[in-house]
C-alpha cells in the first residue's frame, strides 16, 4: 500500500534544527518547503493499487530523493547514503536527523513501477506542469531542438566476445544447452576471450568458425524447445550475434568476420539496445541519443526522449513538439532539415527555423543543384547554359550529349556522359528552405535563439552525466526524464519560482 508523510514533526526534525545550514535558493531548500505540492500522494497512487500490506516510503520522499539523485549523478547506493547522512537531504525530505532513510532497492522498485506504468515520466511531467503554471514560458512560441550522444553503461564487445558471452548466457539459462559438448571454448568456467594467435589471420578465422558452429549447434539443439520468455530472448539474441558480423568462409562449414559493418549493429550483448553513434565524422561513441526541446529564452526543457544512438535526430523530433502551442517557431540545425520533417511542422501549424542540409557539389567551387532552374510543375530542368531537359519518372534529369563542347562543363561535371541530376521528390520544400536561410530575418532569429539549447545540453551532461546509468532504452528514458526534471527545477528556482495562495509563480 502507499505510504504518506506525517505532517507532525519529530523530536529531532532536521528542518526544525538544521534548516539554517541549507543554502538559501538551493534545490534542497526549495523541496523542503514545496515537495508536497510538487509531488502529492495522489500523483503516485496508481503504483500501489492495493491498500493491503506494509506502507511504502512516502511518495514525496522518494520523488525528492530521485530528483536529488539525478541532480548529483549518484548511484542508488550513494543516494541512500546521502539520505542517511546528508543534513540537506534530510531537510529536503522532511526526515529527522536520526532517520536511517531507506534501502537502495527502494529506488529500483519505484523506477520499475514507473517504467511499467502508463506515465513513466511523471516526475518530469510534474515539474513541467510547474513550468506551465508559473508562466515561465507563457506566450513564448519558440522551441529549439537538439540531441547529444550519451555513452552506454557497458563495455563494447567485438564479434568474438559477443558470441562467447551469449553462449555462456544461454548455457546458464537453459539446462539442455548446458549439457551440450562444445569445442571452441570453456564457456562454463572462462568468461574471457578464447586462446588464439591473434596476429594470425588463419587462426582467427578458425576460432570464428568454431565459435559460430558452437552457436549453431546450440541453436539447433534448442529448436522447438518449450522455453520461458527470458530463455527465448537469450536464444534469439544468440541467433542474432551468430550472424550479424560473420559470413561463410571459402570452405563449407567455415566462417569469418565479414569485411563490412552491419546496419543497426548491436555493440554488446550486455545491453542489446546500445548502438554505434556519432554526431560528427570525428566523434564516434557507443550508446544512446538524448533528444530535447528547449524554450530558448529560459533554457527550460519542455520535452525529452531517449533513442538508440544510431537513430536520426528527426525520428524523435515530432514527439518533442507534442503539446507545443500552435504557430511555434522550431529552431534546429541541419540534422533536422529533411523535407519530411519540414512538412510535418507545416501540417502542425509550426514554422521551421532550421538550417538547410548542405548541398553537394560535383566539382569544388562549381555548380550546385541551385544553379539549375528546376520547374517541378512543368517537369523540366534548365542548366546554367540555358539548356532544358525533362525530368524522368525516376526523378532524374540527364543532359548527356548536350554537355559536349559546353564551355561551362569544367565547372559542372567530370562525368564523361555529361551531367545527371537527381531531383528530390520534395525539391520545392528544400529549395524554399535554402532561400529562407539566406534572409536576414532567419539569420537574426537563428543566431539569437538557437544557442540556448547548447547550454541546456551542457547542463544535461555535466557532472558525469555523459554516461547513462542503466541498460536499455526504457530504463535510461526514466533516468533522462529525472535528470531533465532536476535541471528544470534548478533553473526555475534561479528564475525566482515561488508558491503562494494563487499557486506557482515567478518572482517579479
Amino acid at each position: 500500500m502507499q505510504g504518506s508523510s506525517d505532517a507532525n514533526r519529530e523530536l529531532l526534525d532536521a528542518e526544525a534544527l538544521c534548516r539554517h545550514l541549507v543554502a538559501k535558493g538551493s534545490v534542497e531548500d526549495f523541496l523542503a518547503d514545496h515537495r508536497g505540492e510538487l509531488f502529492p500522494d495522489e500523483m503516485f497512487s496508481d503504483l500501489f493499487p492495493t491498500r493491503r500490506g506494509r506502507p511504502s516510503v512516502p511518495a514525496d520522499v522518494v520523488a525528492t530523493v530521485m530528483v536529488l539523485q539525478a541532480l548529483e549523478g549518484l548511484s542508488d547506493r550513494d543516494a541512500a547514503a546521502e539520505l542517511r547522512t546528508n543534513i540537506a537531504w534530510k531537510v529536503a525530505t522532511g526526515l529527522s536527523l536520526a532517520d536511517p532513510g531507506f534501502h537502495p532497492t527502494v529506488l529500483t522498485l519505484w523506477r520499475n513501477k514507473l517504467r511499467a506504468s502508463e506515465k513513466p515520466q511523471r516526475v518530469f511531467e510534474a515539474v513541467r506542469s510547474v513550468v506551465n503554471a508559473s508562466g515561465a514560458i507563457a506566450g513564448k512560441h519558440r522551441r529549439a531542438l537538439d540531441s547529444t550522444v550519451l555513452d552506454d553503461a557497458v563495455v563494447r564487445q567485438d564479434a568474438i566476445m559477443q558470441l562467447v558471452a551469449q553462449i555462456r548466457r544461454v548455457r546458464r539459462a537453459i539446462p539442455e544447452a548446458r549439457s551440450l559438448e562444445l569445442v571452441a571454448h570453456d564457456y562454463d568456467n572462462d568468461p574471457g576471450k578464447p586462446a588464439c594467435a591473434w596476429d594470425d589471420q588463419e587462426a582467427i578465422d578458425a576460432m570464428v568458425s568454431a565459435l559460430v558452429n558452437d552457436a549453431l549447434t546450440t541453436l539447433g539443439a534448442l529448436e522447438g524447445a518449450d522455453l520461458e520468455e527470458a530463455q527465448s530472448e537469450a536464444v534469439g539474441l544468440l541467433a542474432l550475434v551468430a550472424g550479424q558480423d560473420v559470413e561463410p568462409g571459402d570452405v563449407e562449414g567455415t566462417w569469418r568476420i565479414a569485411p563490412r559493418s552491419t546496419p543497426d549493429r548491436m555493440v554488446s550483448v550486455i545491453d542489446p539496445e546500445s548502438r554505434h553513434a556519432h554526431k560528427t565524422a570525428h566523434n564516434y561513441r557507443d550508446g544512446f541519443k538524448a533528444n530535447i526541446a528547449v524554450e530558448p529564452d529560459t533554457g527550460l526543457i519542455t520535452a525529452c526522449e531517449l533513442t538508440a544512438g544510431n537513430a536520426g535526430d528527426g525520428q524523435a523530433a515530432i514527439g518533442l513538439l507534442e503539446g507545443a502551442p500552435a504557430h511555434t517557431e522550431v529552431l534546429a540545425d541541419s540534422a533536422y532539415g529533411s523535407a519530411e520533417f519540414r512538412q510535418s511542422l507545416w501540417a502542425n501549424e509550426h514554422t521551421a527555423i532550421i538550417k538547410p542540409m548542405h548541398l553537394h557539389y560535383a566539382i569544388k567551387g562549381g555548380f550546385s543543384i541551385d544553379d539549375f532552374v528546376i520547374d517541378t510543375t512543368a517537369g523540366t530542368v534548365t542548366c546554367p547554359k540555358g539548356i532544358t531537359v525533362n525530368i524522368t519518372r525516376s526523378n532524374s534529369a540527364t543532359f548527356g550529349a548536350k554537355c559536349q563542347g559546353c564551355h561551362l562543363r569544367q565547372r559542372c561535371t567530370t562525368a564523361e556522359r555529361g551531367r545527371t541530376l537527381t531531383i528530390h521528390k520534395h525539391h520545392d520544400v528544400l529549395y524554399a528552405a535554402r532561400r529562407q536561410a539566406e534572409t536576414e530575418e532567419f539569420q537574426t532569429i537563428y543566431r539569437q535563439h538557437r544557442p540556448m539549447v547548447e547550454r541546456s545540453i551542457a547542463w544535461l551532461v555535466a557532472k558525469g552525466h555523459r554516461r547513462v546509468a542503466f541498460r536499455g532504452i526504457a530504463r535510461n528514458q526514466i533516468w533522462l526524464a529525472h535528470r531533465c526534471a532536476a535541471i528544470n527545477l534548478r533553473r526555475l528556482i534561479n528564475l525566482g519560482l515561488t508558491f503562494n495562495d494563487r499557486g506557482w509563480a515567478l518572482a517579479a
